[in-house]
């Protein structure tokens, strides 16, 4: 276990699976005491049906070393996400780092339906989800975090600004839902920088979620059966990698560098020299321009 970032609190809002767990597991390994959310609990879960709760969440996360403490949170409900903030000021009087990993949506975008023909209810539903909490969860949750100079902020999405702005991303409900997490992280840091915080958005590239593992009919320990019919699939990641570019920021005193920064996880391994669970180091950005999207074979070699 590693102590950097002890005494340190962190909030990761939607961790009960995926990204938000990796984050929080390997925030609780750097030592800090971290807040889980979400609305999956073992007393009941929410529409995505799945067996993944956030006291599961919180249980890993004091494994690896930290404290976990699980607090049931709808995010679209302003009152809830006040409560939650009251609660972690009143018990720990400060928040160093929030994650902002909220998404809800796999069951509600479809893939390359054009606007007139998407399911209206479902692609608002999903800006709902995957834009409104983020902006409650940031407007309640700053004033605490700006107690203390050298907050973070980090604004989870699919894909760098760069890769965004010139393609095309499943949907315009899903397009739209990532490219305005980005812009958030932009505004955000233009707001936090001058009062000594520090915001980002971050990425994961191909990450082995529980979901994704799941529609590929593998686990984590035989993921590469996969290969066969996804041979793309080859640069993949797991939720702890992008945990781990998480933690390595929160532990960088001279994050402020990139503030209102579009980041990746491959592109930070590079910075902070951590790597994957396999020691591996994916650049799933970088490999999916010069290698899928330019019609080469999968071949991983230089991009992990």
């Amino acid at each position: 276990m590693s102590e950097q970032l002890e005494g340190r609190v962190a909030l990761v809002a939607g961790a009960t699976r995926g990204a938000g767990r990796g984050i929080a597991v390997e925030l609780g390994a750097a030592g800090a005491t971290v807040y889980v959310t979400g609305r999956s609990t073992r007393a009941r879960r929410s529409e995505y049906g799945r067996p993944e709760t956030i006291e599961d969440t919180a249980d890993l996360v004091t494994e690896a070393g930290g404290r976990g403490i699980a607090v049931p949170t709808d995010h679209l409900e302003p009152g809830q996400v006040k409560a939650l903030v009251d609660r972690i000021a009143g018990e720990q009087g400060r928040l160093d780092v929030l994650v902002n990993d909220i998404w809800g949506g796999e069951t509600l975008f479809e893939w390359d339906a054009p606007l007139w023909e998407h399911d209206l209810d479902k692609g608002l539903r999903l800006l709902r989800l995957a834009v409104e909490t983020h902006a409650v969860t940031s407007h309640h949750a700053l004033p605490l975090l700006l107690r203390h100079p050298g907050g973070l902020v980090v604004e989870v999405t699919d894909g760098t600004a760069d890769y965004n702005r010139d393609h095309y991303r499943v949907s315009f409900f899903y397009d739209l839902a990532k490219s305005s997490v980005l812009r958030m992280a932009f505004a955000l840091g233009h707001e936090l920088g001058p009062r000594g915080a520090t915001a980002v958005a971050l990425t994961p590239g191909w990450m082995r979620s529980e979901i994704m593992l799941d529609q590929f009919g593998v686990r984590e320990d035989n993921w590469r059966d996969a290969l066969d019919a996804v041979p793309h699939f080859a640069i993949s990641e797991t939720p702890r990698y992008v945990g781990r570019a998480v933690a390595a920021l929160a532990a960088d005193p001279d994050a402020a560098r990139f503030n209102g920064a579009s980041l990746s996880s491959g592109g930070l391994a590079q910075e902070y020299g951590f790597t994957d669970l396999d020691g591996s180091r994916p650049d799933a950005w970088r490999y999916l321009v010069e290698v899928q999207d330019a019609g080469r074979p999968a071949d991983v070699t230089g991009y992990r």
